[in-house]
């Protein structure tokens, strides 16, 4: 509770500062509560008066995109979107199938701690190690809106919430008939096809993409696709909705593999040669079926259960003297989620809501490794089978006094269990009991202004260990605990007009014992860092100054540091964790030039991090990154659109060292200057 206790010491002096300040005094109505939470972008408002408590209506860092500004953005993979997103770093590795991922609050995107629980459509959907392919899968024309909630107060997941989490929300309802098709640098060609049927009863959704891609750096080509299809009906009487949701993914694509630091700089799109047969391929399915219905007046429940499915192969040789590897990992997760809200008429309160829910996530897992020649199989270096399970429930309440304070507890608990199997050798071995890994949270909104919300949060998450790190193999025969991560924020959300919004807050998050994947190990296992910590500031501003002209601002300041480091890396102590830039930034400018024609103008960029927790292997990865757009409105059902991106044709890369094969650092170029041309039809 310590953590909590400087969180109020924090946010007491803001409020006497709004409350005794003359533009306070200016505006002291008392207005119905306000939330924290930050839009950009038009989103598809439903009603919250039955079904589960809203994301915005009791989280208080959060923000959302809607999916006209998504649809359009020229992005290879729709992790890139978040590039949007305030306070989000993206990790692009421009590896094959191996491309990218986002992260946020201080952790980095490598996969050694993957501390973002991805769901699409309300469905889990990261893999066991946490990383998040199944994004791939959902591309930008069938994205109505992503929510991005950040910090540890959100107790409606466990597993993978380290830092936060975020939703993918795919079009439902609505009858419309879209099409995109875009071409452009590096042979980009891409077609999207969504069409939707909304009758008294049923609503029908459905959706197709492809995109073949020859790359900015040689021996890089890829081909994907993915269709998918969402049916929900609801009787005469709206009783009850009934939704089934089907998506599948399939994507192949060379690897252009890592260079030199020298050769990076010099010739960034060439390929090694030790990297001609180095490939992935990548099979995705996800199916859930939904139900929604009210019990009562005040009384709703929900509920969802899925199958998700991942088939990857991948051939990659890090560097001339290793060998390549081939990885292949099978994965079958399904589950069930489940909520009960109540929303009863409380006379001495002015709202109040309480939720409980449930959930049960099973995933049986295959992990084999291979070192090969040329994708042919010379030896096998790992073959595990593993099942590992969470089960999850949680309780909060929305508890609002009065009109201008919302306050929301909650609490939940997670239990883990599972099973191992080396097939190398027949060795079979339990899980680590963890425990009930109980999570205490709680978050306050205050709004006695009009132009002002402050708001604070407070809460625990875990971190347990992936693959074989989750298990009692020897010489690891003890019960490990779970890394706990206690973090805590404080922040103000202000309007001070009405053509202006954004917010200021403070950050820190602590862990107890953060453990890191070891992701060239064949074994699988992990490495324990220690006890870390990680702080700092988030700025957002959005602009609307006139009817024409929109702008968008948000500026990062993030640090990390190895508080008490584990034995076998004692040189890490105070030292920052690594691939962890200290600011990342984005900014932008839309201007309607007619009523025809856009123009925009947008930039995100980051600086530098360190390679490895000792930190002396140098910094890399800071670039700035310049893009200019222009859309133009043929006629009501058709517009034509430009991008370009890198404008000044910039070098960026993204970095890592290799202690184990190079022993030196290797680099992964970015695109350079790319124009792509786009037309979508809305008919």
């Amino acid at each position: 509770m310590f953590a909590f206790r400087c969180t109020a010491r924090a946010v007491l002096p803001v409020l006497a500062f709004y409350s005794l300040s003359p533009l306070s005094l200016a505006v002291a109505e008392t207005l119905p509560a306000e939330n924290s939470t930050l839009t950009l972008g038009a989103v598809n408002v439903t009603s919250t008066e039955s079904g589960p408590l809203a994301t915005s209506s009791v989280l208080s860092s959060v923000d959302i995109l809607g999916g006209d500004i998504l649809e359009k953005m020229p992005v290879t993979y729709s992790w890139e979107l978040f590039s949007r997103a305030p306070g989000v770093m993206l990790t692009e590795f421009n590896q094959g199938t191996t491309s990218g991922k986002l992260s946020f609050r201080g952790f980095n995107g490598e996969g050694e701690v993957n501390a973002v629980k991805l769901l699409i459509d309300g469905i889990p959907s990261n893999t066991n190690d946490g990383n998040m392919p199944f994004i791939d899968s959902v591309f930008p024309m069938d994205i109505d809106s992503i929510e991005v909630v950040r910090g540890t107060s959100d107790p409606r997941y466990g597993l993978n919430n380290i830092a936060g989490n975020v939703n993918i929300n795919t079009r439902t309802g609505g009858n419309y008939n879209k099409a995109r098709v875009r071409y452009g640098s590096f042979n980009t060609r891409e077609v999207q096809l969504a069409k939707g049927i909304e009758t008294s009863n049923w609503t029908q959704n459905y959706f197709f993409g492809r995109q073949q891609v020859d790359s900015y750096r040689d021996h890089a080509d890829t081909e994907r696709y993915s269709f998918g299809g969402k049916w929900f009906y609801t009787p005469d009487d709206g009783s009850y909705r009934l939704g089934l949701i089907a998506r599948h993914y399939e994507s192949e694509a060379q690897e252009a593999g890592y260079l030199t630091d020298d050769d990076a700089r010099h010739h960034p799109r060439m390929s090694n040669a030790y990297n001609a047969t180095d490939k992935g391929t990548r099979r995705m399915n996800q199916v859930s079926v939904h139900f929604d219905t009210d019990l009562a007046d005040n009384l709703s429940w929900s509920a969802k259960t899925y199958l998700n499915t991942f088939d990857d192969r991948r051939w990659t040789q890090y560097w001339r003297t290793s060998s390549q590897q081939e990885r292949d990992t099978y994965e079958d997760q399904y589950g069930a989620i489940t909520s009960l809200t109540w929303r009863p008429q409380v006379d001495w309160l002015h709202a109040f809501a309480l939720e409980g829910g449930s959930d049960v996530q099973k995933q049986q897992n295959r992990s084999e490794r291979y070192r090969t020649v040329e994708r042919v199989r010379q030896a096998q270096t790992r073959d595990q089978d593993f099942d590992f399970n969470t089960v999850g429930a949680y309780v909060q309440a929305e508890i609002e006094p009065f009109e201008s304070l919302k306050i929301v507890p909650a609490y939940r608990v997670d239990k883990i269990s599972g099973d191992f199997t080396n097939k190398t050798t027949g060795q079979d071995y339990d899980i680590n009991d963890y425990g009930l890994i109980k999570q205490p949270k709680l978050s306050v909104v205050y709004s006695p202004w009009r132009f002002a919300s402050v708001y604070a949060n407070w809460g625990r998450t875990f971190q347990v260990g992936t693959g074989a790190a989750a298990y009692k193999v020897p010489p690891r025969n003890e019960d490990l605990a779970p890394s706990i991560n206690e973090g805590w924020e404080t922040g103000i959300k202000f309007t001070p007009a009405s053509w202006v919004d954004g917010r200021v807050a403070y950050w820190r998050q602590d862990a107890s014992g953060e453990v890191s994947r070891r992701l060239n190990d064949p074994s699988g296992e992990s490495d324990n860092v220690g006890e870390t910590r990680r702080w700092g500031y988030d700025l957002q501003v959005n602009l609307h100054p006139s009817e024409r002209t929109e702008m968008w601002m948000s500026y990062s300041w993030q640090y990390s540091k190895i508080l008490q480091p584990s034995s076998t890396l004692p040189d890490s102590k105070g030292k920052e964790i690594d691939h962890v830039p200290h600011h990342l930034w984005n900014t932008g400018i839309s201007y309607q030039a007619t009523p025809a024609l856009q123009l925009s103008a947008w930039a995100n960029g980051q600086t530098n991090y360190y390679l490895e927790r000792e930190n002396t292997q140098g910094t890399y990865g800071g670039y700035v990154l310049m893009n200019l757009g222009a859309t133009y409105k043929l006629s009501e059902t058709m517009s034509v659109d430009l991008q370009l991106k890198n404008l000044t044709n910039r070098y960026y890369e993204y970095v890592w060292y290799d202690p184990d094969g190079a022993d030196a650092s290797l680099h992964s170029p970015g695109d350079g200057r790319a124009l792509y041309a786009g037309m979508t039809f809305d008919f």
